[in-house]
Parts: structure tokens; sequence; C-alpha cells
């Protein structure tokens, strides 16, 4: 493609070029050539115009800087096991959390400060599963407590989860799906948004990791059956959040590789920066400081261990910040081992009290997910969230497909040899509230960083929650009667077509209130979009920075106490950037 750009351009210098030559002496020896000239000099431009274009219309990325093919990721140059480095060392900006907010935080920074990224878990490249959209199902199914990408835990609502641990964070191992906030979220944060800047980093992360995806079978008839059932207008590709029917960004690109938030390092500046993987930060060092207002905590920097298990200390330098960064979960689990959070709580777990902050840990959300799977008689494509349906009644219509192994045949299916795995193609359609309203809360489960804390969502406590999942169910069930998927239905015994279902089906009679919520809450889980623990104007002002402690701020999901539209990564990703803007012109300032 930069070959046809060079060529094309080159093409379109010369042509004018020598028309201008040519026209001269022909029009001093021959001036009837003068007709004749212009089309032919009029063509050759307009084809090297046409090959320009061309090539720019079949690469959208082309004027981004790409890393080669089959080239390591330039990031890996200033990556150092944990291991490497020091016992002590001093830096500008501690960030702890190479995740969605982390790496685009720490790359901005980088430009001007010194810069140490903390990242508990390895790297995702070179991992298969992690790096191609078909292994998505295989990372969750293989999560575990203590050693793989995704962190396994369970919540109090019974619901299985699982969180990033590894570089990159989550967005190294969820669906990939890219939306930007909703309007609405700018004014419910409690963050004076400088949305002229919000948008330049949003443009910053799209150039880099967010693609158009090409909808096959399944999402494409998805996308006919949300507008059928009513889900409208039709809003063809856009980043934006827009009611009715959409595509959305993706970060798996056209070949199905996942672009990360670590790919976003390669904006860093090589010089200023390191990244440390498996390396496992234990609490925050505070110190006390006098100023004005009296004596007050300061983060001074952080203790953090190496896989053998020695311990390391990372300390700010003056004007320097500890940032966390470790999400939902990560980030008030660390305060509070820290000492910073209610009083009373800290001191029945023997830990000193830094700071008194009640609500650590409160405010805590997670958008319950429900839906339907079906086997379907075609093939289906490997596809995660591509197609998005923004419905008016508190809901998100979401879908998937993906080939499924199955210990043993489903009763509908004949296999004469059931003690193989069967491999089936399952189609899931899916719904998420908006909000949600229903909070629950977390609490340690030890004073052990790498044991996952005691969560509790409270799914459907609110009402408002519940009948919003029954709208979505519904909407569910309108696409389910749409012409557009009588492909994915079977031929029964008495010749007429239905679904085999995987799992619950929806009620039958999906007029009946009580079915459905009954339906929601029975088939409550998660679509890993949690939020809050560190809420704003609860824990962490406007600016990010923790209540009555100076150099601790709080730059991830762990901030927001509502979710921003359909899918929160876009909205992180951007998070990160912003505050690292805003730190650098807030810095400018105090040297000017």
């Amino acid at each position: 493609i930069y070959l046809i750009l060079l060529l094309s351009l080159l093409s379109f210098t010369l042509s004018i070029h020598k028309n201008h030559q040519e026209n001269s002496l022909s029009f001093k020896k021959h001036p009837e050539t003068q007709t004749m000239a212009r089309p032919i000099f009029f063509w050759l431009r307009l084809f090297s115009l046409l090959m320009f274009f061309g090539a720019v219309v079949s690469n959208d990325r082309l004027l981004l800087p790409l890393q080669p093919p089959h080239q390591d990721p330039s990031y890996l140059k200033f990556m150092f096991n944990a291991t490497e480095l020091p016992s002590e060392d001093y830096y500008d900006y501690i960030i702890v959390g190479g995740g969605t907010a982390g790496c685009p935080l720490a790359a901005t920074l980088s430009h001007k400060y010194k810069v140490l990224v903390l990242e508990r878990g390895g790297v995702a490249y070179g991992e298969p599963n992690l790096m191609n959209r078909e292994g998505f199902l295989t990372t969750l199914m293989e999560a575990d407590a203590f050693v793989s990408p995704a962190q396994a835990f369970t919540s109090e609502d019974g619901v299985p989860n699982a969180r990033g641990r590894v570089l990159g964070g989550s967005s190294a191992i969820n669906a990939g799906f890219y939306s930007r906030a909703d309007p609405g979220f700018y004014h419910k944060s409690g963050v004076h948004w400088n949305l002229k800047v919000v948008n330049q980093s949003y443009e910053w992360v799209e150039r880099a990791i967010v693609f158009r995806p090409e909808l096959k079978n399944w999402q494409s008839a998805i996308r006919d059956g949300l507008l059928e059932a009513g889900v409208d207008p039709y809003n063809g590709f856009s980043l934006d959040h827009l009611v009715g029917t959409k595509i959305g960004g993706s970060t798996f690109d056209k070949t199905g590789k996942r672009h990360t938030a670590a790919d976003l390092l390669r904006y860093a500046k090589p010089s200023n920066i390191k990244v440390a993987v498996y390396a496992t930060v234990e609490r925050v060092l505070l110190a006390s400081s006098s100023g004005r207002a009296g004596s007050r905590q300061s983060a001074i920097g952080v203790v953090y261990r190496d896989r053998h298990g020695r311990y390391h200390h990372a300390m700010v330098s003056k004007q320097g910040e500890v940032i966390l960064s470790a999400g939902a979960i990560g980030s008030p689990q660390l305060l509070l081992l820290s000492g910073i959070g209610p009083r009373p709580y800290l001191s029945s777990w023997g830990i000193p009290v830094a700071h008194h902050l009640p609500h650590v840990g409160q405010y805590l959300y997670d958008n319950p997910r429900n839906g339907i799977s079906f086997v379907t008689p075609i093939p289906l494509e490997h596809s995660l969230i591509q197609v998005v349906g923004i419905t008016e009644s508190g809901a998100y219509i979401e879908a998937a497909s993906n080939v499924i192994p199955f210990a043993s045949p489903p009763r509908s299916i004949f296999i004469q040899t059931p003690s193989a795995p069967l491999y089936l193609p399952v189609a899931t359609l899916m719904e998420k509230i908006i909000g949600p309203l229903s909070c629950g809360s977390l609490r340690l489960a030890s004073t052990d960083v790498r044991v996952s804390p005691i969560v509790r969502f409270n799914y459907f406590q609110n009402r408002v929650d519940l009948e919003r999942c029954v709208n979505g169910t519904r909407k569910i069930g309108d696409v389910l009667r749409s012409r557009s998927l009588e492909d994915f239905k079977f031929r029964n015994w008495v010749g007429g077509h239905d679904f085999r279902f995987v799992g619950p089906a929806l009620p039958v009679d999906q007029s009946n209130q009580h079915q459905m919520e009954d339906f929601c809450r029975r088939t409550v889980s998660t679509i890993w979009h949690y939020h809050g623990g560190c809420v704003v104007g609860k824990v962490v002002d406007g600016d990010f920075r923790v209540l009555g402690i100076d150099g601790l701020r709080v730059v991830d999901g762990s901030a927001i106490g509502v979710s921003p539209g359909t899918n929160p990564q876009a909205t992180i990703l951007m998070l990160g950037r912003y505050v690292g803007l805003k730190i650098m012109r807030e810095r400018k300032k105090i040297h000017k």
C-alpha cells in the first residue's frame, strides 16, 4: 500500500510537470494540439488520484505508526521482569496496574517524566488464546485464582467473575467492543470534563487500536433482526453512543488479532519509562507532611514483591505521585491494605489506620447480563460483540457466536460416539441494562493482596434494574421472532422450525411479568463491567486525587459510579490519556 501511495504521488507529480513542459512547447509550435493535450493529462492525473484514494480507503489505519508484521512490540524494549529491578529506586510517577487505564496514562506521562508501571501479571504477547479472537472463551474457562491471565473469583451473589491479570489488563481478556460513553455520562460522573480534550483522547486511542469489524452471517442477522424488532434507526458504523442499531468498533483487527491497552505503550518515550511485570504491589507507603492545612498524609512510594518473593521499594521524587490503576476490584483493595478506609473496619483486621475514608470499597457496581444461547443448523463465524441495539427502555442488546465443545451432546442431537467432545456452533443473544442503580460493596478476604477480595453486587436489588432487564429480554424475544433469524432454526418433527436452546430459554409467555422477572433473577451473569469502589466525590475528587491524601490518585473504572454507555472499555482507555494530559498541564502551571 505504501508503494502504491509513492507511485501514485510520483505519477501525479510527473504528470503535472510533464503537462506543463509539453504544453508550453507544444502550444508554441502547434497551437492546435492544446485541445488534445488536456484530455490526456486530465485522465493521467485522475488515474493517479484514484490510485491514491484507493490506497487510503483500503487501509483506514494507513497514517498510523503501525508495528511491522511479525515484529515484537516496541514496549518489550523497556519491559522488565520485576526480579531485574533494584531493591529501591525513584520515579516521578508510579502507576500500579498496567491495564486499560494504566498503559495510556503511563505512555502519556513518560513524555515529560520518569515513569514506573507495576503490573502483577505477565505479557499477553505470544499467547495465542489472549492475542486471537478465537481464544476468548478458552481464556475465561482457564481462569484460576492465582496464575492465569484472567483471575477467577465468585461474588457473594453466586456469579462467577474474572478480571485481568496481565499487561493490558481487562483489555487483554475482554470481547473487544469499543463504543464511546453516552452523553449523559459526563454530567453524572462528578468530573468537570474538558470535552475537547476528551475527544482528542478518544481519537488518540482509536488511531492505534480500534478497527471497523466485518460482519458475517450471525452479526449481519442480528443487525437486521434488531431493526425488524424496532431498535431503530440504523446508524451504520459509529463509535458514538446513538439510540438505535449500530456497528461499533473493535480492538480485534481484520485478521482476528487482539490489540490491547499495552499497544498504546508504543507512544511512550522509551528512555523515561520502565514496565515491570510479575510485580505485586502490597501497599502504598505513606508519610506525614506539614502544610498550611496542618499535618496530612502523603504517598511517598509503594512496596512490591517479585516472583521470587523479594521485596522492592519504588519511591516518588519531589512533586511525584503514586497512581492506582488496578481496576474496580484491585484499587479499593489496595487502599484498604494501605490503611485508607473505614477506621473501625481496618482496625478489625489489625491494619494501622493511616486515613479514615469511610466509602472505600462502597458503591461497587456490575451490570447484570441476561440472555439465551442456541445451537444452529448452519456454520457460524467466531464473532464477539460487533453490533449493538441501544434501546430507549434501559437495555442494550448484543450478540456473539462461537464453536463450543460439549462433553455430551444436547438431548436434541443424536451422536453415535457420545464419549468424544462434540463441537457445535453456538449463537448467543444477550442484554445488559444501563446504570445499574443496584450497588454492592467490597471487603477484604485476606491481608494477602494476591487473594481476591469479597465482593457483592446485589444484582436487581433496585426494582428499576429488574424492570429494565425485563424490557431487554422481551426485546430479545422480538429479535428471535424476526425473519432475519429463520435460518438459525432447526426443522422440527411436525414440519415447523424452532431454536435448539443450550440452557434456559425465554418464558413462552413473555407478557407475564412475574415469569420474566424470574427469568432475569435465575439467569443473571456478569458482563465484566465492574465499576465503583473509589467513586468520585466519595473517595477521590474531580481530579481523581484521593481525599485527604497528597500525592495519591486513583485512575480507573473504580472512580466511576455509572457505566459509560454500552461498554466501558473506550472510556477507560480515554481516561488514562485524559488524566495524563491533565497532570502535565497541572505541572506546567506549577513550574510557571
